[in-house]
């Protein structure tokens, strides 16, 4: 299990990576990046940063080699606000949960017939509601 000390610094790092990729990269390359977390070496002189990108796997390509050739400037960043011997080496890996989990759910809508999907609880509804999120009327509405 890793350090209080290295979790600390992989949220910091994945904190600063995040914001300067939203802020600061005005590469057209890098477009619907989430970075979803980072894991940093117990020596703290590496880390992998895991990124998810929406959309094809010509376009999740594209988007990691204009993070690996920004790598130097988020590094930078990285410096300033961790304050540590070593700035640590980043190495951008494309992150799969987020494609595996919609290709999961699509398999079980397709194995799944329509009548054993549940309804939407009440509770969840009007969660729906607050967040502006409009749900098709069921049958039991009418």
């Amino acid at each position: 299990m890793p350090s209080r000390r290295v979790l600390k610094a992989a949220e910091a790092i994945r904190e600063v990576v995040s914001m300067a990729i939203l802020t600061d990269l005005h590469d057209p390359r890098i477009e619907d990046v989430t970075v979803t977390y980072v894991e940093v070496t117990p020596d703290m002189r590496g880390a992998k940063v895991h990124v998810s990108v929406m959309g094809s796997e010509s376009k999740q390509k594209t988007c990691l080699k204009g993070l690996e050739s920004s790598a130097g400037y988020l590094q930078s960043k990285i410096a300033q606000r961790i304050d540590t011997r070593y700035t640590p080496r980043l190495k951008f890996e494309l992150d799969q949960g987020v494609k595996q989990s919609i290709a999961i759910s699509k398999m079980l809508r397709e194995v799944l017939p329509d009548d054993e999907v549940a309804p939407t609880p009440p509770d969840e509804a009007a969660m729906d509601e607050e967040a502006g999120i409009e749900n098709p009327p069921s049958e039991a509405d009418n």
